[in-house]
Formats: C-alpha cells, sequence, structure tokens
C-alpha cells in the first residue's frame, strides 16, 4: 500500500475507533477498557489475513467499507 493510502486508512481507523470509544463490551482480560483502535486492526488481520498496511492498493474500497461497518 502507498502511504497516500496509509495516512488515508490510519485516519478512518482513528475516527471509527473515537466513535467505538466505551461502546466496546468489557472483557475479564481489558479491565481498564478495551482499545478500540487495537479492536479495529484485529478485525482487519482477521478479514484480510495481514495488518492494514499490507493490503494491497486495488483493495482500498473493499477495506474503507469494511472500516464503516464496524460496530462492535
Amino acid at each position: 500500500m502507498n502511504n497516500d493510502n496509509k495516512n488515508f486508512i490510519w485516519d478512518l481507523i482513528q475516527k471509527r475507533g473515537d466513535y467505538l470509544k466505551n461502546k466496546l463490551k468489557p472483557h475479564p482480560h481489558h479491565p481498564q477498557g478495551r482499545n478500540p483502535y487495537a479492536h479495529i486492526c484485529s478485525l482487519i488481520n482477521q478479514r484480510f489475513k495481514c495488518s492494514y498496511k499490507e493490503v494491497p492498493d486495488k483493495n482500498i474500497e473493499q477495506l474503507k467499507k469494511f472500516i464503516l461497518n464496524i460496530k462492535e
């Protein structure tokens, strides 16, 4: 992925993470609350089998839609 797309996707992750703050279900492994940004990155990793930085440029629109559809 090129640097412009990396920056765009990271901004999108941050905005979605801000939206998810205090909305994720509590978990015993995270007594002080869950990190919404890490949650989004782990979902991306599960779905695309790589980090957001490694998603090919041709799949940016698919990644963008995926991030915007994360509710919890």
